[in-house]
């Protein structure tokens, strides 16, 4: 399992060997990638966009129709993220294309390469994670890309939801950060692993981490983000290390999964809990994926062995 995502109301799970699998679709399993694998999906509710070994970016949507975005010949698209009016970027090797909402691409070439995409929340810009920091990049704009710089190899990104702090998973069982409008540094450590999934809470206010044996939230609430502030923990299990981590879109609950296949809900506020899932037994169990759809209601979840489901919650 890679990713899973929503389609309108419907599942959609990205599996590595390359299959998308949409159970709740007339075409259940979709082979965007033939027999290559599946290294990268985004979604931005309407299509999923994955990419694979096989050099190919191809979109998936409701439907369950594929088509071609993209083909780097000889290159393996290491990322992808999109925006809502339709904009996406991806990588391979050390360069990045862009393709507005209009369809005009443009490319940047990369000091690394790199895993980490994400889009500013205002404006056509793009933050991009490689090795000794990020880059800040307008494409198609004539302005030079801004650097922000700090030493060592940085593999996701993430961009606070209102846009002045921009933060990176290390390879160091860190997390770094840069305040947008002063270049402030700052460093979140103390993870025993690494952390490879952040997910922003509704409001803003919070950023849940995994790479920990609970789910670590750090305050974005005042002017200097985490700076001179502890994080929070919920979910708290001695030992047992939290592997995938999605906020709520309108509620303050996280969603936490893992590395024993466990799925908790826990309520930012209190660190209240609510069991989704049991731990699984055997290897590989550990939680890969979690999604939100778009208004709360249900909950994707899978696992690194294939193993997936849905939580429906009840309603009002």
């Amino acid at each position: 399992m890679i990713a899973a995502a929503f389609l309108g109301a419907a599942p959609a799970f990205s599996l590595a060997h390359g299959v998308i699998l949409m159970p709740e679709s007339a075409q259940t399993r979709i082979f965007a990638h033939g027999d290559g694998a599946l290294l990268c999906a985004a979604s931005d509710g309407r299509r999923l966009v994955t990419g694979g070994d096989d050099g190919r970016l191809m979109a998936t949507n409701m439907a369950g129709e594929t088509s071609l975005i993209a083909e780097e010949s000889g290159k393996w698209i290491d990322a992808v993220t999109l925006r809502p009016d339709g904009a996406l970027a991806w990588s391979a090797g050390r360069t990045a294309w862009a393709r507005s909402a209009s369809g005009e691409t443009t490319t940047l070439d990369l000091p690394s390469t790199t895993r980490g995409l994400a889009f500013l929340p205002k404006g056509y810009r793009l933050a991009i994670a490689h090795y000794n920091g990020a880059t800040l990049w307008f494409p198609g704009a004539k302005t030079k890309p801004e650097t922000l710089s700090w030493n060592g190899s940085h593999l996701d990104i993430t961009v606070s939801p209102d846009g002045r702090f921009v933060i990176t998973s290390m390879q160091e069982n860190t997390l770094h950060g840069w305040r947008l409008s002063d270049g402030k540094n700052m460093r979140m450590a103390g993870y025993p692993a690494k952390t490879r999934s952040l997910s922003w809470s509704q409001d803003g206010k919070w950023l849940a981490t995994s790479g920990a044996d609970a789910c670590i939230l750090w305050p974005f609430q005042g002017k200097d983000g985490p700076m001179g502030a502890p994080p929070r923990e919920c979910g708290v299990r001695a030992g047992v290390q939290v592997t995938r981590v999605a906020a709520h879109p309108a509620a303050p609950v996280v969603a936490v999964g893992y590395e024993d296949g466990m799925v908790l809900l826990c309520r930012i506020s209190d660190g209240s809990e609510i069991l989704v899932r049991r731990p699984s037994e055997g290897a590989q169990a550990k939680i890969a994926a979690l999604a939100w759809d778009a208004k709360g209601a249900r909950l994707a979840f899978g696992a690194a062995n294939g193993d997936a489901g849905l939580l429906t919650l009840p309603g009002p």
